[in-house]
């Protein structure tokens, strides 16, 4: 499995999720199955049909999340010191020239990615167009709905 980067708040939100489906929504799904199985016939029976997908997702995820945290790097973004330069973790202020409008946006790795939370994954098209380049410059990249032109305005990398 390839490594999967991380930023240190991505991780521990990550983690928080891991605990929470160990200790609280595994247990709970076990328990709506025990009452499910007192029911009676279980061919018939919707509640315990249901529970038990509810369970196979919850194992899924925590399997996902394990295998992922288990091969992840952790990167402190407010331990990067790299002078104006996009690296992971950066977080970045646009001028969209297209739009007349400006944008700000986290690089942060694939788990990451929230468009709505303005975090970008490293591998977008536009992430991929970001990574090297420093505050002040114009760049453009091709987007799905064609050229698009950007400034940056201001690179940061506080946590």
């Amino acid at each position: 499995m390839e490594r999967v980067l991380l930023t240190k708040k991505g991780a521990e939100k990550l983690q928080f999720e891991l605990k929470k489906l160990k200790s609280e929504d595994r247990p709970k799904v076990i328990q709506e199955i025990a009452d499910a199985r007192a029911h009676g016939d279980l061919s018939e029976n919707a509640e315990y049909h249901a529970a038990r997908e509810q369970q196979s997702f919850i194992e899924g995820r925590i399997k996902e999340l394990e295998s992922n945290l288990g091969v992840a790097e952790v990167i402190d973004t407010s331990k990067l010191n790299v002078k104006g330069k996009v690296v992971f973790g950066a977080k970045v202020k646009l001028y969209d020239e297209g739009a007349d409008a400006e944008a700000s946006y986290q690089i942060v790795g694939d788990l990451e990615a929230d468009i709505a939370l303005g975090k970008i994954s490293l591998s977008s098209p536009i992430g991929r167009a970001l990574i090297g380049k420093f505050e002040g410059d114009e760049f453009t990249f091709e987007a799905p709905a064609g050229e698009k032109a950007y400034e940056i305005l201001e690179v940061s990398y506080d946590s």
